[in-house]
């Protein structure tokens, strides 16, 4: 009966997971027309985005206590109803203030989504004895570059409202239909009933807590590179290398491709070489040819189009192959430190990482304005290779088999 109702939630999890990067990542492709809508420069836009960062904060640090208590699909349930929401009020923007509000709303309210859905990732594990938590995020990856295609495709016919009114109507029914098959709380490991064995609250500052930071910085470096990618990969091809509309989103589409591949083979790179080493080697080597081709990609633009397309593309796949397993590995982490409860781990790692999702892109428009775009993206490109360096903090964590 319990296996059964695992891969019932399973099969859920893979289409709530699917769902959550169409609708959270609906607006990337139509970045370029909201930005002009809202009359931004690059350093404002990017000081918009942290109001996500602040949603973000608050929806991770609060849905961890909730998950614990309720569980992770009630909490699901709540935060389910809110992405749709901040995503429409994104779309109909005209002015920063509505802008702000509804990437507030949609950072809240998807934190809590997420880390709801990875506290059913890890029960789900358990009960199936089986790793999926990458290909979960996968399903995600997928999501995403459905919609980076959707958005690019419609551009010369809906406008971005039309393009994000849509998306959203399909996530309040996709939502709904998925969060009702996942597991119960008496089954998903993570309600108040077991805080005797775990803590439901973990003090920030700690030695016994040190392993969540270390996991979280990691985390947080591989978000600031994927974030730059989402919000700053259309408007470098478009600025700099002067690519048309709907071909401009071609750098983060390729991006999501390669964080496809990467997480569909992650469970399995994880459980054959381990998450130090997997993690460690991505990093480094995709930072460092991702930065490089960005470099040399916008350099060649004047000379060959085509070919520097190409090159920043393979770029883009190289990190994208990168941060696949990355954050999955951080939160099996997280997930399995004794005497922490799972949810709460997770909440913590979020709290720490998730915001550097936002606040990574944030920093790129304040440093783009100061030394161009294509030098700014050194930044991200060099958390990644940071987030490989701090893999090693990944030998003290015990993960569970």
């Amino acid at each position: 009966m319990i296996i059964s109702q695992a891969t019932r939630a399973r099969n859920a999890l893979w289409f709530t997971f699917l769902t959550m990067g169409i609708v959270s990542m609906a607006w990337v492709p139509r970045i370029p027309e909201i930005k002009e809508a809202n009359g931004l420069t690059d350093t404002q836009f990017g000081l918009v985005l942290v109001a996500s960062s602040v949603g973000a904060i608050f929806g991770a640090q609060l849905s961890g206590k909730a998950v614990h208590r309720f569980g992770s699909r009630t909490a699901m349930y709540f935060s389910a109803v809110f992405v749709p929401i901040g995503v429409i009020i994104m779309g109909l923007s005209k002015t920063p203030l509505v802008l702000v509000i509804g990437l507030f709303v949609m950072g809240f309210s998807y934190s809590t989504l997420d880390v709801g859905g990875n506290a059913q990732a890890v029960a789900i594990e358990k009960h199936l004895n089986k790793r999926y938590i990458a290909s979960f995020h996968g399903m995600w990856s997928v999501g995403t570059l459905a919609v980076t295609i959707f958005g690019g495709a419609v551009a010369y016919v809906l406008t971005p409202s039309q393009n994000l009114l849509i998306v959203a109507a399909y996530g309040f029914v996709a939502f709904g239909l998925s969060a009702v098959r996942l597991l119960p709380p008496t089954l998903d490991g993570h309600q108040g009933e077991g805080e005797q064995k775990t803590g439901s609250s973990v003090p920030w500052f700690a030695v016994a807590v040190i392993p969540l930071w270390f996991a979280g910085i990691g985390s947080a470096a591989s978000f600031i590179a994927e974030g730059s990618a989402a919000d700053w990969g259309a408007l470098l091809l478009r600025d700099f290398m002067d690519i048309d509309k709907g071909f401009n989103a071609s750098a983060f589409a390729t991006f999501a491709l390669a964080m496809i591949l990467s997480r569909f083979l992650g469970d399995r790179w994880l459980e054959k070489w381990g998450p130090y080493l997997v993690v460690r080697v991505l990093g480094v080597v995709g930072g460092v040819v991702w930065g490089a081709s960005i470099l040399v990609g916008v350099w060649l633009s004047d000379y060959s189009p085509l070919a520097a397309l190409f090159v920043v593309n393979t770029g883009f796949f190289f990190a994208g192959i990168a941060i696949g397993p990355m954050f999955p590995a951080f939160i099996l982490g997280a997930a399995n430190l004794k005497g922490v409860a799972p949810s709460v781990g997770i909440a913590r790692v979020g709290v720490i990482s998730i915001a550097a999702y936002f606040v990574g892109p944030t920093f790129v428009g304040v440093l783009s304005d100061q030394v161009t775009l294509p030098w700014a993206m050194l930044y991200p490109a060099a958390a990644l290779v940071l987030a490989g360096y701090l893999a090693r903090t990944l030998r003290g964590l015990q993960l569970s088999e």
